[in-house]
């Protein structure tokens, strides 16, 4: 692997992948707008993900993608369709179309918020997504497991927790992810041999942590980084209780009680 295309590559998650992985391949970073301060190793192709036209040419050459552009949020129905859903489709295709060995695709616990935070899950659960964007999410991994098993390129889905130096919250001890745990994550998606499609879990060694993740382990997985070595610090001036009783419930936190602009949902949960 040696070429790899990057969408969304001016976003945080895309600046911290950048850092850890572009000693490592040559990288094909891609968005809307124009990325400067480019590594030696670093190039840069403008793409809307609705245009598949213009994915195909980002994706053209590469051997592997790592695909974070979209909608990062919760968003109308229009935006998590035109973002998310067509531009998922749409770099799927393009992978197909270029002969792409390998995808990385930033899936999200948001696919699996409804879970209740005191329950324990594997990846083989059914989906619950909280949100519109949970459901892209959902989609995106559906996507996967498709072009597997019907044009062979290899996936790996990453149910990303949250990506930082370090967790900044009670909620965060125990879906944290460091950009080198999650870059390690990526690097075994784009070269682990025996990968077609498979899902983890994108976390540190979270001894809080509400998800099984035996299965990136069976793929080599050994995370580097501990959230509870920021716990004694995070509990002195954080609570755990943030007053919304559904957001400290559910592992999705306030997606599962947020409608797009911060409005609770008509009917409740």
């Amino acid at each position: 692997m040696q070429t790899v295309l990057m969408t969304g590559a001016a976003g945080g998650v895309g600046g911290f992948l950048r850092r850890e992985l572009q000693d490592r391949y040559d990288l094909r970073l891609s968005d809307r707008a124009p990325i400067t301060g480019l590594a030696k190793r670093e190039s840069f192709v403008a793409a809307d993900l609705t245009d598949l036209d213009a994915v195909v040419k980002a994706a053209d050459g590469a051997e592997g993608i790592i695909h974070l552009g979209g909608h990062s949020v919760e968003g109308s129905w229009e935006q998590i369709l035109e973002a998310n859903i067509i531009g998922c489709r749409n770099l799927y295709e393009a992978a197909r179309l270029c002969g792409v060995k390998r995808v990385i695709f930033a899936s999200s616990n948001h696919a699996v918020g409804f879970y209740r935070r005191d329950q324990t899950i594997g990846v083989d659960v059914r989906v619950r997504p909280d949100s519109r964007y949970g459901v892209s999410k959902a989609f995106g991994e559906a996507m996967g497991s498709l072009y597997a098993d019907k044009y062979g390129i290899g996936s790996l889905a990453i149910r990303i927790g949250n990506v930082g130096e370090k967790p900044i919250d009670v909620r965060r001890l125990a879906i944290w992810v460091s950009p080198r745990d999650l870059a390690q994550l990526v690097g075994i998606g784009l070269e682990h041999p025996e990968v077609k499609f498979e899902i983890v879990y994108g976390m540190s060694d979270n001894a809080r942590g509400w998800w099984d993740n035996s299965n990136a382990e069976r793929l080599g997985y050994r995370p580097q980084d501990r959230s509870e070595d920021y716990a004694e610090e995070i509990l002195r001036s954080h609570s755990a209780d943030t007053g919304d009783a559904l957001a400290d419930t559910h592992q999705g936190g306030n997606f599962v009680s947020i409608e797009d602009g911060g409005a609770p949902p008509l009917g409740g949960v």
